[in-house]
């Protein structure tokens, strides 16, 4: 902006400048010029007594001697003979052919000669013979000054060019500075940093970025206040849990020692765990912290799938997992990946029969991590609008949220969430979080992928 700025500065104070100086270099230079023909004027008119008393020539030759111009030799007197003819005294450049014109004439006249022009001033003499006073007006003295002036002229337009650039700099400096402050916070708060604010009463910022910045803060100020109330809802609504499960647990406690009723047991317990750890995570981050983005992939797939494995267990599924082995890092929240691993993985629970298999695989590359969920199901009919808010399969339990939650988590960090099928024409899901920036990563969503990493078990 400060270089557009200084642009539009010396774009406009040059035309300005041309608009003034050169009119008024014109000026100068006309007046050079009828400065050198008034000066030869009073030469002329200084000799005009001397010729009107007498047309002697030692007389005149005096006269011419006795004045700067004459001495220069710039001042010619042409007396007339009795032939109709010039004596000329001193040294002439006008032809006889223009001395003639102008004697007949009775007019002074500017004559071009040789170097320059002459001025011939006719004054009459005794029985009314005309004599004329010849002028010389070198080129040079048509242009005296002239280049000096057009020199500080220029140096005028370029002084006001470069005092309109500084001006501007100026002014773009604290335009800049308010904007870059104004872009600052909305990176933090983009970061996660729910504090981040804008200065609003920065006094080098013009108005606008001022109301700006204002409006930003109330945005900011809006949104930490959501996020505490979406907070507050969850940690509330995972309070409420706790009053059936208190019930499961106590009606698990009474069944017998089978191996059934210890997986019961077992499962009431591990969602009494994560229902203590939602409303921790819920509560447990003040309104002051700025909330971090990242997690590592691996760990929540191996947490999740632990999760899940004992429903797996219970409906008589086969699963595995890949890719777990070392860390892959993400730039998601651990809340917002489990999400949408859960969702994913609810969806095989939710859509297939029980005893289908599926598998659950971590991907590295240098600018990606890709999870995918496969199955050896029948697949999903028309990915397009699994994808689409509030539809999918339907169903009881369905809220046809699920893929949707996966694919803005996945669409967060610029990937995307595919759906395809396996070679065996399960569903094959992928959702891809990308780690760096790089080219489209993947085809557009709903492609098959035909090539599993790894065969079902």
């Amino acid at each position: 902006m400060r270089w557009a700025l200084a642009k539009v500065a010396v774009a406009v104070t040059t035309m300005v400048a041309l608009a003034f100086l050169v009119p008024l270099g014109l000026m100068v230079q006309e007046t050079a010029h009828d400065r050198a023909f008034s000066s030869a004027e009073r030469q002329a008119a200084e000799l005009g007594p001397a010729l009107a008393i007498t047309t002697d020539h030692g007389a005149l030759q005096r006269a011419l001697a006795s004045t700067k111009a004459g001495t220069a030799g710039l001042v010619a007197v042409h007396v007339p003979t009795a032939e109709g003819a010039f004596d000329t005294l001193g040294t002439a450049r006008a032809d006889a052919g223009q001395l003639a014109a102008t004697a007949a004439g009775g007019r002074s006249a500017t004559v071009p000669v040789p170097g320059g022009y002459a001025l011939l001033q006719p004054v009459a003499v005794d029985n009314a013979r005309i004599a004329l006073v010849e002028v010389f007006v070198p080129e040079a003295a048509l242009s005296a000054g002239v280049p000096t002036a057009w020199l500080v002229l220029s140096g005028v337009a370029a002084a006001l060019v470069v005092i309109s650039v500084l001006v501007a700099d100026r002014l773009g400096t604290r335009i800049v500075g308010a904007a870059r402050r104004l872009a600052a916070a909305a990176r933090d708060l983009g970061a996660g940093n729910l504090q981040a604010r804008a200065p609003d009463e920065d006094r080098d910022a013009p108005p606008e970025l001022r109301e700006a910045a204002a409006a930003f803060n109330a945005m900011a100020e809006r949104v930490r206040q959501l996020l505490a109330t979406e907070r507050e809802m969850a940690a509330d609504l995972s309070h409420r849990l706790r009053t059936p499960l208190t019930v499961l647990r106590l009606n698990t406690a009474a069944l017998d020692d089978s191996e059934t009723a210890e997986q019961t047991r077992q499962a009431v317990a591990r969602l009494e765990h994560e229902v203590d750890q939602l409303i921790r995570a819920a509560r447990g981050r003040g309104e002051d912290e700025t909330v971090i983005l990242g997690c590592d992939a691996a760990d929540v797939v191996r947490d999740r799938t632990d999760f899940w494995s004992a429903l797996a267990e219970d409906q008589g599924r086969r699963w595995r997992v890949d890719g777990t082995g070392r860390p892959a890092l993400v730039p998601v929240s651990r809340a917002d990946l489990a999400a949408a691993l859960d969702a994913v993985l609810g969806n095989v629970f939710r859509h297939t029969d029980e005893g289908v298999s599926f598998g659950v695989e971590v991907r590295r590359t240098d600018y990606a991590v890709t999870v995918r969920v496969y199955d050896s199901g029948p697949g999903i009919a028309d990915p397009e609008a699994a994808l689409r808010r509030g539809e999918g399969a339907g169903g009881a339990g369905s809220t046809g949220l699920g893929l949707d939650i996966a694919r803005r988590v996945a669409e967060s960090t610029g990937g995307e969430l595919t759906i395809g099928r396996t070679s065996r024409g399960g569903a094959d899901i992928r959702l891809r979080l990308r780690t760096a920036p790089a080219a489209r990563l993947s085809g557009p969503a709903g492609e098959c992928l035909h090539t599993p990493a790894h065969p079902l078990p």
